[in-house]
């Protein structure tokens, strides 16, 4: 018998209606997650800016092992700083991963991101960004004699990569039966490579160059791919707060700001061609 009793229909509703109940709250929290849009006036009278920046991505943006923010875009940060405030240290650094450093912002939990964020499309969906001030692309670390050369010799393999990054995106586009372990730190990642975890890291360039100067038994390997220009990322609708960074951008630019400082923290042989992607990036 399929007809529904008069109690049992009552309870039937009321189950539907329960759901629906719960479907409209997830919603209302999922729309509360979303800060609205700071003006650059409320961060003037703050007396300070939040950044998200990178914590594990040397000599870019560190924690030192005084617990403190160091690197060459937190020169950038600092910079512009002193220019809103007149007081460089008028920062408060939060550490982001390619993973949280979007939901860090759109949740009102940091102001901008200054964490070596590479242009993509999907990303532009959610958040603003400033112009380009640097491009990477992607490559593989991987142990030395490995027989791994290139992103086609990963088919099939166990790949390394960190949570949101260009480098996972990239890899699932041009290499879809790889598969990746996702970690959300660098430390992390490095340490699954040791381990024998997967054949290969893949991670912007400008990282892996730096990472082999440091673990002399590694080596980059394979074509750059996935590359991308890097900017600074804002909460939708806040233009005035992207124009005042545009404007810093090609102000350290014109004070070769940005170039001073890179020499600051790159010492490797690829210092020229780095200093190269700056000078291209404000000739678009």
């Amino acid at each position: 018998m399929n007809d529904l009793s008069p109690l049992n229909k009552e309870g039937w509703d009321m189950k539907k209606l329960f759901i629906l109940i719960l479907a409209v709250l997830l919603s209302l929290s999922f729309l509360s997650a979303i800060t609205e849009a700071k003006s650059l006036d409320e961060i003037k009278k703050s007396g300070k800016i939040i950044i998200g920046g990178k914590g594990d991505y040397p000599p870019w943006g560190v924690i030192n092992a005084q617990g403190k923010f160091e690197g060459w875009e937190i020169d950038l940060c600092n910079k512009l700083a002193g220019y809103l405030f007149g007081d460089p240290n008028k920062v408060e650094y939060v550490a982001v991963t390619g993973g949280n450093r979007v939901p860090f912002l759109n949740s009102g939990k940091i102001d901008i991101i200054w964490a070596t964020m590479g242009y993509t499309e999907e990303r532009a969906k959610v958040v603003d960004f400033s112009i380009p001030y640097f491009s990477s692309g992607v490559q593989l670390l991987v142990k030395k004699g490995s027989p791994i050369k290139s992103i086609q010799d990963l088919k099939g393999k166990t790949v390394i990569t960190i949570k949101g990054t260009t480098g996972a995106q990239g890899l699932e586009k041009l290499v879809p039966d790889a598969n990746q372990i996702k970690f959300d730190k660098t430390s992390e990642a490095l340490q699954a490579l040791r381990d024998d975890r997967g054949v290969a890291f893949a991670q912007d360039d400008i990282l892996l160059y730096k990472l082999v100067l440091e673990y002399a038994d590694y080596t980059v390997v394979g074509e750059v791919f996935n590359p991308t220009d890097w900017g600074v990322g804002f909460r939708k609708g806040e233009n005035d707060i992207r124009e005042y960074v545009n404007e810093s951008l090609r102000r350290m630019y014109k004070e070769k700001y940005l170039h001073e400082s890179l020499k600051k923290w790159w010492k490797g042989l690829e210092l020229d061609e780095y200093l190269k992607r700056i000078d291209a990036m404000f000739k678009k």
